[in-house]
């Protein structure tokens, strides 16, 4: 195979793609549904709309015969990185380098935009558009009602959702293709409130540079407060204690996670019925979260609830000490002196106090509104993933199907056909999906300049070596959140087993969704081989007080399993001690 059926023809204008912050979006290989129905349509649609109305591009300066914006390459989710440094070309204030920085991080392999950069990227008419929606929008706001809105008609949508059980095959598809043009309006606030963030936390850390601060300047935006994808560690922490609590509880978690529900359920004990209870409330709230949870065909929190509890069982063994509220209080309290600091250093210079202080507003306002907007996207995408689940229990249910997510490897415009002779697929599902599942095993590129080469000639996982680090070896990467962290070095891979992370140990991990999440509590830090300065894992171990290094190269195959380690949030660096 040298493609996948849904690749994207490369842009022949904007031709450099990477993998970078795109394989924390989605790290696995995306489903022909996902593509045509999810984040390749509505997601590719709205991030143009967000170039448009932030005045970045004009509709024109796209290509209408593919996606711009990101791209599928041998299944996988890239990033548009030609059009992110436009963005930073265009923006006042902004560089290509620092978005690369922000957005990207320091992989190897990146090309230096000096290399591709067009005439027509410089635009004094979309600077000064550009230069409008900062001032009105970007360093105006203190509240943002409108994500509250979108919230709300989030909630309404989920609420009208019928008894998937019982509605005609015909209404589940309806179902999720009434998402997606909800999906596109949330997706472009999701792209304009991430810009927003992005510049907010580059005038920070441009103040901190000038003032000779730099370290400060991840300290400056941590703990904003609020911040979606930290709040199901707030509430699994509250979880992990009715367990650490309660011996029948620890007895019933030490017998391992699988099966763990149903002897719960046949448990007499009044703890089990009580942790029941709070845990159906838990995955009430967040029954959308989850590893690889933008993909459709992913298993959630809400469709294999032992995949929080696997979380559970791990802060469980964890003392009070590795409370997130503790670590929050620590972090607010280093952030208000270190603004402090900073308010000190530029006193003098009123242009640059005034800069600071409207970059701190815009930096903690628009982070946590950042994950906001995700969780608005990810509960629309559940919406979708719930109906096409049932039509595919159904079709296996009929023997059209040898398993339910086989459902997922249909396109839309096949999904009319498919109602109306289903073993017409049969055949063709079981192949795409053993084709699908292949793609599992290669390593794509992490960057692309022009079309990609064919996913036949891509290495395999695990088939290019790595050397060791030894000790006194000190690896580099970009701070994440300050504070310094000396642990065992636990290489976890899969979200979903984390059995091996003891309390204490240092997670390292090759890239963190919200399914990751929970796994930072325990951990007395977080190193990451991807990563940059408003990704996940950097956002919520600022909002949690864990120090984190993202964008360590190759850490996950480099650092071994077992090793102590030394992890300094600040500077940047984990030592092999």
């Amino acid at each position: 195979m040298d493609r996948w059926i849904v690749d994207s023809e490369p842009s022949v204008r904007y031709p450099t793609y990477t993998r970078a912050n795109a394989g924390e979006v989605i790290p696995d290989p995306m489903t022909p549904l996902t593509v045509t129905l999810g984040i390749m349509t509505a997601g590719e649609a709205g991030w143009r709309d967000a170039y448009v109305s932030t005045g970045t591009l004009d509709a024109d300066e796209f290509e209408d015969d593919r996606p711009n914006t990101i791209a599928c390459f041998g299944g996988y989710l890239y990033l548009n990185m030609s059009l992110t440094r436009i963005y930073g070309v265009r923006t006042p204030g902004m560089t290509p380098e620092m978005v690369d920085f922000q957005y990207f991080g320091t992989m190897p392999g990146i090309p230096p935009y000096a290399e591709e950069a067009r005439p027509t990227d410089e635009s004094p008419v979309h600077t000064a558009r550009l230069d409008e929606f900062l001032k009105t929008y970007t360093f105006a706001r203190d509240d943002l009602p409108e994500l509250r809105a979108d919230r709300d008609e989030v909630d309404a949508f989920i609420a009208a959702r019928p008894d998937l059980t019982a509605v005609a095959d015909a209404d589940l598809v309806a179902r999720i293709r009434e998402t997606t043009p909800i999906y596109r309006r949330l997706f472009e606030r999701h792209i304009t409130v991430s810009a927003s963030s992005g510049v907010g936390i580059g005038t920070v850390a441009g103040i901190c540079d000038a003032v000779g601060r730099v370290d400060l300047a991840m300290t400056l935006v941590g703990a904003a407060g609020d911040v979606d994808s930290a709040a199901p560690c707030w509430a699994l922490w509250d979880l992990s204690r009715m367990v650490a609590g309660s011996h029948d509880l620890m007895t019933a978690f030490d017998d391992g996670v699988k099966g763990l529900p149903a002897r719960l359920q046949a448990s007499t004990s009044a703890d089990a019925a009580q942790f029941l209870s709070s845990f159906g409330d838990f995955l009430c709230r967040f029954e959308s979260r989850g590893p690889n949870e933008w993909e459709l065909r992913s298993a959630v929190w809400g469709t294999k609830p032992e995949l929080a509890l696997a979380a559970v069982d791990r802060m469980r063994l964890a003392g009070p000490e590795a409370t997130p509220e503790a670590n929050a209080r620590r972090l607010a309290a280093a952030r208000e002196e270190a603004t402090n600091e900073v308010r000190s250093l530029v006193a003098a210079d009123a242009e640059a106090a005034a800069r600071f202080e409207a970059g701190m507003r815009a930096a903690l306002l628009f982070s946590a509104a950042r994950e906001r907007t995700k969780t608005n996207n990810i509960k629309i995408v559940h919406e979708g993933r719930l109906a096409m689940r049932e039509l595919g229990r159904r079709m296996v249910e009929g023997g059209q199907l040898g398993a339910a997510e086989q459902v997922f490897m249909l396109r839309d415009d096949e999904l009319d056909a498919f109602l109306a002779d289903p073993s017409a697929f049969t055949a063709t599902l079981e192949q795409r999906e053993a084709d699908y599942l292949s793609l599992f095993d290669l390593e794509p590129p992490f960057v692309l300049n022009g079309a990609p080469p064919p996913v036949s000639q891509w290495a395999r996982r695990g088939s290019t070596s790595t050397e060791k680090a030894v000790p006194g070896t000190v690896l580099t990467g970009i701070p994440g959140c300050a504070g310094v962290g000396v642990g065992r070095a636990r290489v976890i891979l899969d979200p979903a087993d984390p059995t091996a992370l003891e309390p204490g140990d240092v997670l390292v991990a090759p890239v963190t969704d919200p399914a990751w999440t929970p796994l930072f509590v325990p951990a007395a830090a977080v190193v990451v081989d991807v990563g940059a300065q408003i990704t996940h894992a950097v956002i919520v171990s600022r909002e949690l007080g864990i120090p984190c290094v993202v964008s360590v190269t190759g850490a996950t195959s480099s650092i071994p399993d077992g090793a102590m380690v030394r992890v300094d949030g600040a500077a940047g660096t984990v030592t092999l001690v």
